[in-house]
């Protein structure tokens, strides 16, 4: 059953005559209690005999001799609502107390001095049981909870607040929830116990049929939504210091902040295909001095360890603190956090609209350039810390623990194919500085990226998008360019590229001729030692053959040397294949050089000596 409690044991004796209560006992009335817009006629012994505070104010009007008195209790907690409750109490009539009334009761019966020296069971120490009662049970404790707010400095001062969260908070962090009484399922949510037609009482279970035990580690993010942010952050302090995962607080902080943070309400509404702009403009939003002040609680109360919040869901929050202004450190913490965890980003949301008045391009280049530079910070504390440490293998060699081969190295090298592709956006805006785009793509190591040919793509963007460039600028975009680590691809179109610095198309030829003479002098060592295998094989062969069997060894000896010969043919076809092509490409480059001047002059700018 819900928690309830009933005082007193006669039937109803108030009425109410427009603005006014009248206590029908049969007695006329001798003291008037107004409460703000309310008068109550009632009795002066009923009150004296159970409130300190009303007997000393009857006892002031007594000795001045004044038949009828006159109190105002303009700052009682509740107002009228809790005096008509305490007026009852006082004449013994029945009086339902529940999750909803407690909190103004009881901090009235505190304002009234209720206590035991004017009645033994009085209302203070039956308020406190009663409150005892309901910290048993999550819905009602949430209930009680959210009743503070009307007189919230009265029940902070008698720890009601704080009972109230450290009950919540210990329910949260139960293994199981259904020992204190089942929460209100995320389905329905406290709009269905206040709704009075649901037929729910105040501790979850309906008067019809039975609601279902909670299921999953979530089932508490809807009910703790209904609070106000400065209760919510005192829930989520508390279930933090008690041990509860990061992820649950985080996904609870998640949940909170897209009920209550319209602008990234609406930009997920978007996102999800909701493109009527009716409907999201009919909703009133709140002031942006409190949507600041809640992103910036959200973004202090988010946990620290990496992955634990989703970096989608902190650069929604980033772009949103640029909208709303947030002061520097929340958009400085985001971006921290957001650089820790850079190579779980997708490019998408990586693009980043600039903001303001100044507004260069049309995406935030520094914003991301600051993301990618905390990025490589924790990269190289990581690879320090990393190489200090000491790793034995299967064969029990003690080996550093960043030669981990290609697994070390994928977080930079996503974060290079990302940053690698948002060069690649940003590279057609008119307005980009070279030095910005420079700037950012140097950041990436170059171990970072297996090959280069991103960068020689984004030449290509920035050469169609910026024909105004100089050589000489062209030339140290051309220098974050390794020429050694172009694929075959990228090296053609480099050779047929005239409108690259002449040093560059020299270098990536001569690298592509130096790679194709070791692949060949790589097939003339194979061929020898073919070669080599052969005649040792054959050798043994003849001197292991006896007259007896000569026939049928033969055969088998024919066909194994007939089989490595074709190999060793093969093979020779394909070194012939590789000269001619080295021979191809170099009367290519001889023909390329020479209207650029003499084989000594490009070698010379190349910083080669002939011997």
């Amino acid at each position: 059953m819900a928690c309830m409690m009933k005082l007193g044991s006669k039937s109803e004796v108030f009425r109410l005559h427009g603005e006014t209560w009248f206590c029908s006992t049969g007695l006329p009335s001798d003291v008037t209690v107004e409460v703000g817009q309310i008068s109550f006629h009632l009795h002066k012994f009923p009150l004296l005999s159970k409130s300190g505070m009303l007997e000393n104010l009857i006892g002031e009007f007594s000795r001045r001799e004044e038949n009828h008195c006159i109190l105002q209790l303009n700052d009682l907690p509740g107002g009228a609502k809790a005096f008509l409750l305490i007026a009852k109490f006082c004449y013994g009539v029945k009086v339902e107390l529940n999750a909803s009334n407690i909190v103004i009761v009881r901090c009235a019966a505190e304002y009234l001095q209720m206590t035991e020296d004017y009645g033994e069971g009085n209302l203070i120490s039956q308020t406190e049981n009663f409150l005892n009662e309901i910290f048993g049970h999550w819905t009602d404790s949430l209930k009680v909870l959210l009743s503070c707010e009307e007189v919230f400095s009265q029940a902070e001062e008698l720890h009601i607040v704080s009972r109230c969260i450290n009950s919540l908070a210990t329910k949260a962090c139960a293994v199981n929830p259904s020992l204190f009484s089942w929460p209100v399922s995320s389905g329905g949510g406290l709009s269905s116990v206040q709704s009075p037609e649901s037929g729910i009482f105040w501790n979850g279970i309906s008067s019809n049929k039975t609601k279902q035990n909670p299921s999953g580690e979530d089932w508490w993010y809807e009910d703790v939504s209904f609070l106000r942010l400065h209760l919510y952050k005192r829930f989520i302090l508390a279930i933090e210091s008690r041990g509860m995962k990061p992820e649950k607080i985080s996904g609870s902080l998640i949940h909170y902040t897209k009920k209550h943070l319209c602008l990234l309400g609406r930009e997920s509404s978007l996102r999800n295909g909701n493109n009527n702009v009716a409907s999201v403009s009919t909703i009133s939003s709140p002031p942006d001095s409190d949507q600041r002040n809640l992103l910036e609680e959200i973004v202090g109360l988010l946990p620290y360890q990496k992955g634990v919040t989703p970096t989608n869901f902190l650069l929604r929050l980033l772009r949103t603190s640029m909208i709303l202004n947030a002061n520097a450190s929340c958009r400085e913490n985001l971006e921290k956090r957001i650089g820790v965890q850079l190579d779980q980003v997708v490019l998408e949301d990586l693009l980043i609209p600039s903001m303001g008045y100044s507004m260069e391009t049309l995406y935030d280049i520094d914003c991301v350039q600051r993301i990618l530079d905390h990025f490589m910070v924790i990269e190289h504390e990581t690879s320090e810390s990393s190489s200090n440490s000491v790793v034995v293998d299967e064969e029990g060699q003690m080996v550093g623990a960043n030669n981990g081969g290609s697994h070390s190295l994928t977080p930079i090298t996503m974060v290079a194919n990302l940053i690698d592709g948002f060069l690649a956006e940003v590279a057609p805006d008119a307005n980009l500085k070279l030095m910005k785009f420079q700037s950012l793509a140097a950041v990436i190591p170059e171990y970072a990226r297996p090959l280069d040919d991103g960068i020689y793509h984004l030449h290509m963007h920035l050469r169609l998008a910026h024909p105004w460039l100089t050589d000489s600028e062209r030339e140290q975009i051309c220098r974050l360019m390794n020429c050694q680590k172009l694929s075959l691809e990228a090296s053609t179109h480099v050779a047929q590229n005239e409108r690259l610095p002449l040093r560059v198309i020299v270098q990536v030829l001569f690298f592509e001729q130096l790679r194709l003479r070791t692949s060949v002098a790589g097939w003339f060592f194979v061929s020898d030692s073919l070669d080599n295998v052969q005649n040792q094989s054959g050798n043994l062969a003849l001197a292991r053959t006896g007259a007896s069997n000569r026939g049928a060894t033969g055969i088998g000896a024919s066909t194994s040397a007939q089989g490595q010969v074709g190999v060793v043919d093969d093979m020779r076809d394909r070194v012939s294949e590789l000269e001619k092509e080295c021979l191809g490409m170099k009367e290519e480059l001889e023909k390329l050089v020479k209207n650029k001047g003499s084989w000594n002059m490009i070698f010379r700018k190349l910083g080669f000596r002939s011997k």
